[in-house]
């Protein structure tokens, strides 16, 4: 018998009837012959506003009682989704994460899934329950309560999926599954049927809302195919979502021919740290992003530049201080996410401290108000002019670029926040990705 995982995000289980919408959707995958189970996160804004809660008590809650605290919204969802399918007449069990075998690390409100027994959701589902599982939440070894973070329901989704030997894992949320870019802001942004992984995985670092970076990762990783839906359509709707897997390109197509670019993203609420005037030794990036890592922050699009040093111990250009001495002095900046800087303000603070200590200099700067837009395609690995049509359509458009990074199969622009939205529509329309477009998406 088939076994599909179907995750229902907050927005599709947000009242009473989105829920009895998504326990049909269960129970008709059920009746069509295949185990079900289902994995659902809190409803609609409860974690908002727990995390709120918490705040107006104290302004620095402890991050164990926090993820007592959140799990509690899911815990909410799967009761209230497993009796509208017992309303249905099909039998169901709720499970939290932990009664599902979630064990996760110790790391509290970011913590990472460490391994997941199939045995208790296997022996419900031999039951002939449709099996409901708390996402977002998991145990450590020791039964401390942990909260995954961001996408923490798609990861349990996918995790689930591959652990149990799922044939799909059915992503439903409130889009008709990944577009060309965000169609709230470019309303001629048009669906994809397929894509790959490393387009998918890609695309979520750098804002696309849809799918969360680990969960991709982990759909990769086990070879699980997802499929991404839009929670309350009717079953006969036209649109099946979009596939992501490790087959991007449609039968006979020529690998050479295949779009640029399939997608361009937009991430907001990005932060810029600038660790400037540093000494150019070996071992100064250990120093700063070990300490980053171990704190369970990501960072990316990383840059290092060298600084001249002059005679007189200044740094500058040659050319506004004479002939200077390079390399013995470097700057560093970073992106990550502005949610993470309050964690990374204190520990760069600490590393410039331990810097002064051993010889002075060092000094750090944020920087606010900016966002980040991609342009994103395996197509882009055999076809040159991608970074000069991108560069082209934000001159015209009168955009200041602040940074740019690469990789194979990606433009990144770092640009001030108030032209993200304009940006994101001109790259769109110069990829002809749009609705009417010349080109084709990938598909």
């Amino acid at each position: 018998m088939p076994l599909i995982v179907q995750k229902f995000g907050g927005s599709s289980v947000a009242d009473a009837d989105r829920i009895r919408r998504c326990a049909q959707r269960a129970y008709d995958a059920r009746r069509a012959g295949n185990d079900v189970v289902v994995v659902v996160s809190a409803m609609g804004k409860t974690t908002d506003k727990l995390i709120e809660l918490a705040n107006e008590i104290s302004p620095s809650p402890a991050k164990r009682e926090m993820d007592q605290l959140m799990a509690a919204g899911e815990q909410v969802s799967i009761a209230l989704t497993a009796i509208a399918l017992e309303t249905l007449g099909q039998e169901a069990v709720s499970l939290t994460g932990a009664q599902a075998g979630i064990l996760t690390e110790s790391s509290h409100t970011r913590a990472k899934i460490r391994t997941i027994s199939p045995e208790p959701v296997r022996r419900q589902l031999a039951l002939g329950r449709v099996v409901v599982v708390a996402g977002f939440q998991g145990v450590t070894p020791d039964g401390q309560v942990t909260t995954l973070g961001r996408g923490g329901s798609d990861t349990t989704a996918v995790a689930l999926a591959a652990a149990i030997g799922a044939d799909e894992c059915e992503i439903y949320t409130d889009v008709d599954g990944v577009f060309t870019t965000d169609p709230r802001i470019e309303p001629k942004a048009r669906p994809l049927a397929r894509i790959s992984y490393d387009e998918m995985m890609e695309a979520a670092s750098q804002g696309a809302r849809v799918m969360h970076l680990r969960s991709v990762e982990l759909g990769k990783k086990a070879g699980v195919p997802i499929r991404v839906l839009h929670s309350q359509r009717p079953l006969d709707y036209p649109n099946h979502g979009t596939l992501i897997c490790n087959a991007p390109t449609s039968t006979g197509e020529n690998v050479e021919d295949r779009q640029a670019v399939s997608i361009v993203a937009l991430k907001t609420d990005l932060g810029r740290v600038t660790l400037e005037d540093l000494p150019n030794r070996p071992g100064i990036q250990r120093d700063v992003f070990e300490k980053i890592a171990a704190a369970g922050i990501s960072v990316d699009d990383i840059i290092q530049h060298e600084i001249e040093t002059s005679a007189s111990g200044g740094t500058g250009s040659s050319s506004a201080r004479g002939e200077g001495r390079p390399g013995e002095r470097c700057n560093l900046v970073f992106t990550l996410d502005k949610a993470d800087l309050p964690d990374v303000k204190a520990i760069i603070d600490a590393v410039i401290v331990a810097i002064g200590q051993e010889g002075g200099g060092g000094r750090a700067k944020i920087d606010l108000g900016l966002v980040k837009v991609s342009a994103i395609g395996v197509g882009m690995q055999s076809q040159p002019g991608v970074a000069a049509t991108m560069f082209r359509a934000l001159a015209d458009a009168g955009i200041t670029i602040a940074n740019i990074t690469t990789s194979e199969i990606k433009i990144s622009c770092i640009l001030p926040e108030a032209d993200g939205a304009k940006a994101v529509r001109v790259v769109h329309d110069a990829f002809g990705l749009g609705v009417g477009g010349a080109a084709t998406a990938t598909v």
